[in-house]
């Protein structure tokens, strides 16, 4: 049977983590949405020595668990923890959440392929990650920020845009190719400290939404780094067999990633649909389920579809990160929980804006600043083409090749 109910422990998080979001992120969203990136939001350094000390009690950020012996049960661990805290982070605000110092993809990206004293050197660190380039964007394997072994050093030499986090962080997870001509199989990680000389913040963007929140775009000319820098092994693979493990190894940094941005949505939309409820509510338009959806005034009829499909959504983010936590492949829920919950998201602040009129559109409201903010949620981590691409690949079992 499905247990379709969280346990006590994680409803306890749960509520702490939204006290945290109506305490800390709600009052001062207005305040770093209007001086976007010009200022570290100071609040948030007590936030990160929390989370900090959370994740040294729990033994980590997340990444698979090894299999689960059925006489061992169920596991809900770091991955389900995290979804269910960045929704509720989110709904406070989804760009402060981004800026909490510590808690960039980077570090993701470390505790799910990197070894025992990489984790320990740089876990602690902010750490954000740079994949994106001018000609690379969604298609990671088109990469061509280069790396090049030169002694103890790797030598890196390229440009990243597009890096969350890229200009207050402690370290970037650089993707760069170690042969342009082998593909997918040269692609690589490493950890580059942000104080190296070898690497410069070009610019940081100005945006549409999630403003706080600093988008970098980092420049690396003769970037040198220690050997030991490197995420997973560094050699390419040779066989078709083993090419395809050696890239999927760093592609499932997005399968422990993906159900946190799926979170993202979730709690930016629902902070969307709260607000309006209440809006509507002193108009005397209420949606209580009482009544069939056709028996109903149009805009009950909107509160009900908007309800359900957050709550569709929010089901298959859960079930994506249950799978990472109890050691099974998931990078298919992955994908499809990240496209249907950006895309949930997306429609349901839009409609909220529409539903509530001029006070909608106006300041007045945080509704219009929700609106910007969900729309990089359905590009970043992997656009809506593309996770629909993904999940249509594992349901046909084509590969890249076979599926473009």
């Amino acid at each position: 049977m499905i247990n379709l109910e969280l346990p006590q422990k994680l409803i306890g998080m749960k509520q702490m983590t939204h006290q945290l979001a109506a305490g800390v992120f709600r009052p001062i969203s207005r305040k770093y949405d209007a001086i976007e990136h010009s200022e570290t939001p100071v609040e948030l350094a007590p936030v990160a020595q929390m989370m900090s000390a959370a994740r040294s009690m729990q033994g980590g950020s997340g990444g698979k668990s090894e299999g689960v012996k059925k006489s061992e049960g169920v596991k809900n661990g770091a991955n389900m923890m995290g979804v269910l805290a960045v929704e509720e982070m989110c709904w406070g605000d989804v760009g402060l959440m981004l800026s909490i110092p510590g808690n960039g993809l980077g570090n993701a990206a470390i505790m799910a392929v990197g070894t025992a004293e990489q984790k320990e050197q740089f876990g602690k660190m902010y750490c954000a990650m740079a994949i994106t380039e001018p000609g690379a964007g969604s298609d990671s394997a088109a990469i061509s920020t280069t790396a090049e072994l030169d002694g103890d050093d790797w030598v890196l030499n390229g440009e990243k845009i597009y890096c969350t986090g890229g200009q207050r962080c402690d370290a970037v997870v650089v993707w760069a190719t170690l042969d342009k001509q082998r593909g997918k199989a040269a692609i690589k990680s490493f950890i580059v400290t942000r104080d190296n000389p070898g690497m410069k913040l070009a610019r940081v963007e100005d945006k549409m939404g999630l403003r706080i929140s600093d988008t970098a775009a980092l420049s690396l000319e003769n970037c040198r780094i220690p050997k030991g820098n490197v995420l997973g092994s560094a050699e390419i693979a040779d066989t078709e067999e083993a090419r395809k493990k050696a890239f999927g190894g760093v592609m499932q940094t997005f399968d422990n990633t993906r159900p946190p941005v799926a979170a993202m949505a979730l709690g930016v939309a629902r902070a969307a649909l709260e607000i309006t409820r209440e809006l509507l509510k002193k108009e005397d338009v209420t949606a209580d389920f009482s009544k069939p959806l056709y028996c109903s005034t149009a805009i009950e009829a909107e509160l009900y579809r908007m309800e359900a499909d957050l709550e569709s959504a929010r089901l298959m983010t859960w079930k994506a990160a249950w799978m990472a936590d109890n050691g099974q492949a998931n990078s298919k829920e992955a994908s499809m929980c990240k496209a249907k919950a950006a895309r949930v998201g997306n429609a349901v602040t839009l409609k909220c804006v529409e539903l509530c009129g001029e006070r909608g559109y106006s300041e007045h409201l945080l509704l219009e600043k929700l609106a910007r903010d969900s729309k990089v949620i359905d590009i970043f981590e992997g656009t809506q083409q593309i996770q629909q691409l993904i999940v249509a690949r594992q349901l046909l079992e084509l590969s890249s090749k076979e599926l473009k």
